[in-house]
């Protein structure tokens, strides 16, 4: 394993002190995912501060909960009182719930984050400086049927090895007890099995060139056996640049999927695909069901995965497994005498693995998609070695459901506040690069929706380089593609089912203006213009082309569809010299008023929005408004506000009104022709 640690670098973090030091530390650590995986692992460093009356107080910096180590920051880290927080220990007993509150009441700044469940294990290890990972090599190691024998051979009494016990103050209270039995001036690493290695020393830069000693010794043990090298995470697809595009089949097939998903969890679910050639090899595999389906590589992942994966696509199958499970284990919970009630999670799955589909991943937020996908691939890699070694074994049924109902994971979800409104949707948004569709697509993300952006115009790859801070991550995918291309709309619409797994909602934005003429300029010898075709081309056909290419997708959404198109004002009220603008926006509201015709069997919306005088959109320019000001004998300031209200209309405010007819509050609304032009006495 390469030893990433740079001197000069270093050098600039501890000029914060203590506190510097471990954060560069920390980082380095959590930006390796074969060590750290998504909020895994944990830091800390002991040292000094200062209390109120100027007196030295010993203080614990420990890795404050919700924090990445990758991106961590002085912050993040909780300071805590080292000595009462080390007397914890001493306790007989202490329940996780009142463990955090001991830890909070110990803190030395009452706006830090809860310290790490494990900042009693950190406080009783004697060393300054402590690093803590859940590296893959380790889990390949301990995830055997002799894994606490392997370890014990390769590292022999440089290291103390702990059994496996649940993260809190159980688990605190048996590595003191182990530590005190096996440890000595030699001891080099503690090896928690199933669960991950704790390395220290008196500086950070001691305790990560031993974490960094000991990988590199456990990768080295694994290729003396034969096992492979461990691949990388291939990220491709989730930043929509996967060439791999889902066949018309598949595609289908995937929605239908999405969509028995979501019922079972009772909530919209995205999903993600994922494309990597041990996917592919691991898919294959005769005994998949198997190496599969026996449990996660480190129990910290059960929150994200659940405690396997669902092998192929029987949804209803994997939920009565999953009823069966809580219902064995919450018997036996109750057995245990505790006063706790267990509400079951949702029981749908956030892995299926199928010999056609490949890998996709299921999770509210696109981000929990991904988050699903990184640590299922490296789930594959520990796998594979644990297999190569003689057998993959992971720990028992009741340890996972143990974690997976935590008292402390149960207080999150009590705790957990109302989600967005559009979360687990994914909306399709056509001219997504500016304007009214770059404003929508804005609104939509900012209401929770996954979005994919679609644009003839490269620069919807980096919509939010383009001032727009709402769009970008996870749940942003941008597609260069011309709506008037039916074939490129196909391939977009495959390219949405591939990164959120389907489409719940479609806002057909694109359109140009036209040329502004008199009716007569438009028409030359030969007939009407090629202006005026390629209005209507971009307009009416490139939505036709985008609704034709979604139906088959939106009609399989668990929330029924919503479609928007965005009409004008000249529809009701066209505009002298605007010919081929306004009959195309008037043929664009008929395809609408059709779709909404046909598609309400499917359950799906289709509803138009009229804005007028959007001027900060790529339709207008300065010499445009100027023009059309003069049409009507005003200036441009006052052609900018030429309504009722007397007020000028932004794309955001349009883009504010579209979200909101995608939502719950339009539900029973279809076929309705919404104005939002400030007041228009040629409509009033």
């Amino acid at each position: 394993m390469l030893n990433r640690w740079d001197d000069a670098e270093a050098a600039r973090w501890t000029e914060l002190g203590d506190l510097g030091e471990i954060t560069y530390g920390s980082r380095l650590v959590g930006a390796d995912p074969a060590l750290v995986l998504h909020g895994g692992g944990n830091t800390s460093v002991k040292g000094t501060s200062t209390d109120a009356w100027g007196e030295p107080v010993p203080t614990l910096w420990v890795k404050g909960s919700g924090w990445d180590l990758a991106t961590i920051e002085p912050p993040g880290f909780a300071p805590l009182r080292l000595e009462p927080v080390r007397r914890l220990a001493e306790l007989p007993e202490l329940s996780d719930t009142e463990m955090v509150n001991q830890l909070r009441i110990h803190l030395l700044d009452a706006s830090a984050p809860n310290p790490s469940v494990e900042a009693i294990l950190h406080a009783l290890l004697p060393h300054r400086a402590v690093l803590h990972s859940h590296a893959d090599a380790v889990l390949a190691l301990t995830n055997t049927a002799d894994g606490d024998a392997r370890v014990r051979r390769l590292w022999g009494d440089r290291a103390v090895v702990v059994p496996y016990v649940m993260p809190g103050f159980d688990l605190a209270r048996r590595c003191a007890d182990e530590w005190q039995a096996q440890a000595h001036d030699g001891t080099e690493a503690m090896v928690l099995l199933n669960h991950g290695i704790f390395t220290f020393g008196e500086t950070t830069r001691q305790a990560y060139d031993s974490m960094i000693d000991r990988i590199s010794e456990a990768e080295q043990c694994l290729a003396e056996a034969g096992v492979p090298s461990f691949g990388e995470s291939d990220t491709s697809a989730a930043e929509g640049r996967s060439g791999r595009r889902a066949s018309p089949d598949d595609v289908e097939t995937v929605t239908e999927l999405r969509a028995a998903i979501s019922a079972a969890a009772g909530v919209p679910m995205l999903l993600r695909a994922v494309h990597d050639e041990r996917v592919e090899a691991f898919c294959g595999r005769d005994d998949l069901t198997s190496v599969a389906q026996r449990g996660p590589a480190t129990p910290d992942h059960i929150i994200r995965t659940k405690q396997f994966p669902m092998v192929g696509r029987d949804v209803d199958a994997f939920v009565e497994g999953y009823r069966a499970y809580f219902e064995r284990n919450d018997a036996r919970h109750d057995a245990d005498g505790s006063q706790t009630t267990l509400t079951m999670l949702d029981p749908a799955p956030r892995v299926v693995l199928d010999s056609q589909l490949g890998l996709w991943t299921a999770g509210r937020r696109a981000v929990d998609c991904d988050i699903a996908a990184d640590i299922y691939l490296h789930t594959i890699d520990v796998i594979n070695a644990a297999e190569a070694l003689g057998g993959y074994v992971a720990l028992g049924e009741a340890d996972l459901f143990d974690v997976e109902y935590w008292e402390l994971e149960q207080a999150k979800l009590a705790r957990a506040g109302a989600p967005a409104a559009l979360a687990g949707q994914a909306a399709l948004v056509t001219g997504a690069a500016s304007g009214i569709g770059q404003a929508a697509a804005a609104a939509l993300a900012a209401a929770g929706a996954a979005v994919v952006g679609i644009d003839i115009d490269p620069a919807v790859a980096h919509a939010n380089d383009g001032g727009s801070d709402r769009l970008g991550g996870p749940a942003w995918l941008g597609i260069e593609a011309d709506v008037t291309d039916a074939r490129a709309m196909t391939a977009a619409v495959a390219g949405a089912v591939e990164r959120f797994g389907g489409i719940d909602i479609v806002v057909a934005a694109a359109g140009i203006f036209g040329p502004s003429a008199p009716l007569e300029e438009l028409v030359d010898d030969s007939g009407l213009g090629t202006a005026w075709q390629q209005t209507f081309d971009i307009n009416v056909s490139g939505a036709a082309n985008t609704l034709a290419a979604a139906h088959r997708v939106m009609r399989h959404s668990a929330t029924g569809g919503r479609v928007v198109i965005v009409g004008s004002k000249n529809v009701p009220a066209p505009g002298r010299g605007a010919a081929a603008y306004s009959a195309s926006k008037a043929a664009l509201t008929q395809l609408a008023r059709v779709a909404a015709l046909e598609w309400a069997a499917d359950g799906i919306t289709v509803n138009i929005v009229h804005p007028d005088g959007v001027f900060d959109t790529g339709l207008w320019s300065d010499e445009l408004i100027a023009e059309r000001a003069a049409s009507y004998g005003l200036t441009s300031e006052q052609y900018r506000r030429r309504n009722l209200l007397g007020r000028e209309l932004a794309s955001a405010d349009v883009g504010a009104l579209i979200a909101q007819m995608c939502g719950p509050a339009f539900a029973h609304t279809t076929g309705a022709q919404i104005p939002q032009d400030g007041g228009s006495d040629r409509v009033v």
